[in-house]
């Protein structure tokens, strides 16, 4: 449960880590504004005091010829930039749009061009009038204090809307987590918001009521499918045994006879393999050791019929002392399916039945498997079946955590099931070939 609840936390998270960045942003870009304002400010000011004090320069020397002392103490008129001080004619030489210099020992000077017949400079050293620079780490620490508070109000807003938000969604995803077809949850629906979530959980209230009479068709049908097939069999079965004691009947009758049985024997196991996989309670059968050799000579007498009129042997390379440690039940019916398999599709020659370390190995001559034939009702050109040998097989294998694989070799068609369970995949039980 704690694995399923993970992501809803993330969802949460990210909801805050978005206020929290955005209001960082915009703390940042308003801080930012708010510097280059004073600064701005500041330099308007200075300028704007150069101007007045250009004007009035420039009238009186319109009147009289010559430069006046500036009316404020921090300025100067220099007749040239070679009279500047801290080297600033060089440095405005190369740099002529220039008005603002930082000097030697923390001056700071404004200039300003005073046209005249003869061209001056007049010079503001400012350094005692700044008011922004003396103040930067003061404004420094309170834009970062601020910010920080408006991060944390952004924070808390964001718990506050992400929890409101979120609540229904993790409410929805909590039901539907511990769902099961046998326990599916009814109602939930009508008291969530009229929003998104509540329209996609009245989506999930129809389909859960829609799997619900799945689930339920399905189980009565595999119970009536149990009754309603199982017992015609075992009367066929059982009729077919007491017929069989008796001494009054003809050898080709009582070939047919075993046939007969044979068939209901064969039709019995189809019903529980389908069965099997319709019921997933089945998936939790107790692996245990099973003999392989009395399994393989028990479906190779069982399908041994498919083998009549037809030149073909079969060689079972078996260890007597052979066993796999697996579902029993799901062994049985992957060796009769693919027992059976082989036998009515053999052509010619040897049908090998061999087992090598964790593997089954079934050949014999006859058409290619491919991945269409593995698809249920979909037949072999030269197969006499409803399609659904393989298509069972590697349903079960997939069920189990056998690793099921088909080819070619040397002209012979080749199934082989690797016993041993399939990597990353959940089994019933630890599952091998030992010999003892």
């Amino acid at each position: 449960m704690s694995a399923s609840l993970s992501p809803r936390r993330r969802l949460r998270h990210r909801l805050m880590a978005a206020f929290a960045g955005f209001a960082l942003l915009v703390a940042a870009l308003y801080g930012f504004y708010a510097v280059v304002f004073v600064y701005l400010v500041e330099d308007q000011m200075f300028s704007g005091l150069l101007q007045q004090e250009a004007h009035a320069q420039q009238t009186h020397h319109a009147q009289t010829g010559q430069w006046r002392t500036p009316a404020l103490a921090f300025m100067q008129v220099h007749q040239g930039p070679t009279t500047l001080p801290d080297g600033l004619g060089a440095r405005l030489a190369a740099e002529p749009w220039r008005r603002e210099f930082a000097g030697d020992d923390g001056r700071h000077y404004h200039l300003l061009r005073l046209d005249a017949p003869a061209p001056a400079w007049l010079v503001a050293e400012v350094s005692q009038q700044l008011v922004v620079r003396p103040m930067r780490g003061g404004i420094a620490q309170w834009l970062g204090w601020s910010g920080l508070a408006v991060v944390l109000l952004a924070l808390l807003i964001g718990a506050w809307l992400a929890r409101r938000m979120t609540a229904p969604l993790t409410e929805l995803a909590t039901l539907v987590d511990r769902a099961t077809p046998a326990q599916l949850p009814h109602g939930f629906a009508e008291r969530l918001p009229d929003d998104e979530v509540g329209a996609l959980a009245r989506t999930l209230q129809r389909l859960m009521n829609r799997i619900e009479d799945f689930v339920a068709r399905e189980r009565e049908f595999t119970r009536d499918a149990s009754h309603e097939l199982r017992t015609p069999l075992a009367v066929i079965r059982s009729a077919c045994e007491r017929i069989s004691l008796r001494k009054d009947i003809a050898p080709d009758v009582g070939q047919q006879l075993a046939y007969i049985h044979q068939s209901a024997q064969q039709l019995e196991r189809t019903v529980s393999t389908l069965l099997m996989l319709a019921r997933e309670e089945h998936e939790r059968e107790v692996a245990r050791e099973v003999a392989l050799l009395p399994l393989l000579e028990r479906a190779i007498v069982d399908h041994a019929m498919l083998l009549e009129g037809r030149d073909i042997d079969v060689d079972l390379q078996v260890p007597a002392t052979a066993k796999a440690h697996v579902a029993p039940t799901a062994l049985q019916i992957v060796v009769s399916n693919l027992v059976g398999n082989a036998f009515a599709h053999a052509t010619a020659g040897t049908v090998s039945i061999v087992v090598d370390d964790d593997k089954l190995r079934f050949a014999n001559v006859g058409n290619g498997v491919d991945a269409a034939t593995m698809e249920p009702f979909v037949r072999g050109a030269d197969s006499a079946g409803h399609g659904l040998g393989l298509a069972i097989v590697r349903r079960v294998c997939e069920r189990h955590g056998f690793r099921f694989e088909t080819g070619s070799v040397d002209g012979r068609v080749e199934v082989v099931v690797r016993l041993s369970a399939t990597e990353g995949r959940p089994t019933a039980g630890a599952t091998g070939v030992t010999e003892t």
